[in-house]
């Protein structure tokens, strides 16, 4: 049984990876957006969803691999925090060009530029933090997916309940996943959570109200 927990629990971190998060959050957007201005063309969705997947997912997995090749780091999921500035500067600049890509490029609503540029903040901060503390990405990552769910709910005034809730649970199931793995104590998945929701969602909240 334990054995089994352990898989599932890795295979949970691997599909819940930090990466990811971003072409997850571009895929539910575009699916919000048909909804809403259902005239826009398939082909600027289609462009958006691989310029996310290039600039966030691919450029920066091609980069961990080159550093676990070169041996600066042990694994694809940096289990060292020490490991971790590096990869983690290198993923800033990816962000840095996928925030100035959705807005500058492709002319997203303001709304995309307030989820990336806190995605950006959260990633900074745990860069820092990182230095002596080992905070979670991988509930950065999913806080930071949740948070942008609900700036596009506040922003669009609607209310996408069971997507909430279902994000909601893969956070708490991703928590304990990684607890079981020893990977964080409850406190650096706890932490990790918060800080990439209220990253994602101070931004539209402030334009909102402001």
């Amino acid at each position: 049984m334990k054995k089994w927990l352990r898989i599932l629990s890795e295979v949970y971190s691997v599909v819940l990876y930090p990466m990811l998060m971003p072409l997850y959050g571009i895929l539910l957007f575009c699916a919000g957006i048909v909804q809403i201005t259902p005239e826009l063309p398939k082909v600027y969705l289609w462009l958006c969803i691989g310029g996310t997947g290039v600039l966030t997912v691919l450029i920066p997995i091609l980069l961990l691999i080159y550093l676990k090749y070169k041996g600066n780091i042990d694994s694809l999921h940096i289990d060292d925090a020490k490991q971790r500035t590096t990869p983690y500067i290198y993923t800033l600049v990816c962000y840095g060009f996928w925030a100035y890509f959705l807005r500058g490029t492709m002319g997203l609503p303001v709304i995309m530029l307030c989820v990336a540029l806190g995605a950006i903040a959260a990633l900074a901060t745990v860069t820092v933090v990182n230095c002596w503390w080992k905070i979670s990405a991988h509930l950065t990552g999913i806080g930071g997916l949740l948070g942008g769910v609900c700036s596009f709910a506040l922003y669009y005034s609607v209310l996408p309940t069971y997507l909430v809730m279902g994000l909601l649970l893969a956070a708490l199931l991703l928590m304990y996943a990684r607890i079981y793995l020893g990977a964080h104590t409850p406190m650096q998945v706890v932490c990790g959570l918060l800080l990439g929701l209220v990253c994602t969602f101070l931004p539209t909240m402030i334009i909102s109200y402001a």
